[in-house]
């Protein structure tokens, strides 16, 4: 019988593959053209940064939700404040539980907050009671401004908003739309909403008994 020759080798161990390091991916939201988004996240080092220039009223803003595809497991999204990530507390909490659910971690930058999914029970009441603040500051504000608006108008001061547009603009704006270019790419050349421009370029009424498409 044959024997076989033992190795005098020692086997290895396995080897452990290292945690894919995630990636560091930013949101911002700005209300307004005018406001500066770059401020937000100013000196943290992102690979991958998603804005929207749009209100906070609801979650139906195409950055979020191309952020929130684009995210995997082991990714960290950074956030300005609550109030950039949502304005109610059901929103930033159905938005928080959706990331970190998938192994997403989210870092609040203002509040110095950061959520994991592994949350102890204070930090998950620290996400309600700020959100909650952050929500009831804002109404507050709000009210503030529907009282001196009211005040303004009882004493004839009140001029109403600025318009988007300058005259000069707006009739730019009406002459292309004349002319045939798409509403969508004038809204975004010229920095207003779909709605702006639908105030300076009224739909035109059909003819009555002509049925569209």
């Amino acid at each position: 019988m044959t024997k076989v020759k033992e190795s005098s080798r020692t086997p290895r161990p396995a080897r452990k593959r290292k945690p894919s390091k995630g990636q560091r991916v930013g949101y911002l939201r700005v209300s307004s053209l005018d406001q500066n988004e770059v401020r937000q996240l100013e000196g943290l080092a992102l690979d991958k940064s998603f804005t929207d220039k749009a209100s906070g009223k609801d979650v139906k803003r195409p950055q979020l939700e191309a952020m929130q595809s684009f995210v995997r497991e082991g990714d960290t999204v950074f956030c300005h404040s609550m109030d950039r990530l949502a304005r109610n507390l059901d929103d930033l909490r159905r938005i928080v539980l959706g990331l970190t659910e998938r192994g997403v971690h989210i870092v609040f930058v203002k509040e110095n907050l950061t959520f994991t999914g592994e949350d102890s029970p204070m930090s998950n009441l620290l996400l309600s009671v700020m959100g909650a603040f952050a929500q009831f500051e804002r109404e507050l504000i709000r009210e503030r401004q529907r009282e001196g608006i009211a005040i303004a108008r009882r004493e004839g001061k009140y001029r109403g908003r600025k318009p988007s547009l300058t005259p000069a603009r707006a009739a730019e704006l009406q002459r292309r739309v004349a002319e045939g270019d798409s509403k969508a790419a004038l809204a975004r050349e010229f920095g207003i909403s779909r709605d702006t421009l639908y105030r300076y370029v009224p739909v035109k009424k059909r003819r009555a008994g002509k049925r569209g498409r």
